[in-house]
């Protein structure tokens, strides 16, 4: 595997641990907001509509950008500020907007995180190279969701939206330090 892809699975292997912290633990944490099954189903469904929204521009609009890695560093930058508000959000109206700037953070990461992957897959090794990307990813999320659990039956939601924050910063600063022609 090359350096590039090195880099990339190190940053976005802490990025996905920190996303799957919170893994399932969303409907507890917006249910204890509400009592109201169908509100915490409007706030999941206004990630995906704001998603769906802001990945269409990016479909039409991101190919413009000639450092791609600028959109990945704005997903890392938007996911690690609404986590850390997550923390402070006492309605649903904020919990609402909260993914609503999720989705702009998906959006970012999603396209442009497939993107330089993409860019930076070794010759004739690209089934190996997803396939090990998707092992990473698979035991990240078995690992932090268990974390993740034992972080809000222990010490509440607040510590693990400011440790979910933390490391979509450290993330970010990976990438951000890295060298241009690296990535």
């Amino acid at each position: 595997m090359n350096k590039s892809l090195k880099v990339l699975f190190t940053y976005n292997g802490i990025f996905v641990f920190a996303s799957y912290l919170l893994g399932s633990l969303y409907a507890i944490f917006a249910e204890n907001i509400t009592k109201d099954v169908f509100l915490v189903s409007i706030t999941v469904s206004t990630l995906f509509v704001s998603t769906t929204i802001f990945t269409y521009l990016i479909s039409k609009y991101g190919d413009r950008v000639k450092e791609k890695e600028y959109l990945l560093l704005g997903s890392y930058l938007v996911r690690a500020v609404t986590w850390f508000c997550f923390a402070f959000a006492k309605n649903i109206q904020a919990i609402i907007i909260l993914q609503f700037l999720m989705g702009i953070g998906v959006s970012l990461g999603d396209s442009s995180w497939s993107a330089m992957f993409a860019e930076h897959l070794d010759e004739n090794k690209h089934i190996n190279e997803y396939a090990t990307w998707h092992l990473i990813s698979t035991i990240l999320g078995a690992v932090s969701t268990l974390i993740g659990g034992l972080i809000v039956k222990n010490f509440g939601f607040s510590l693990l939206f400011f440790i979910m924050s933390a490391l979509a910063a450290i993330s970010f600063f990976g990438i951000l330090l890295k060298p241009r022609k690296l990535l």
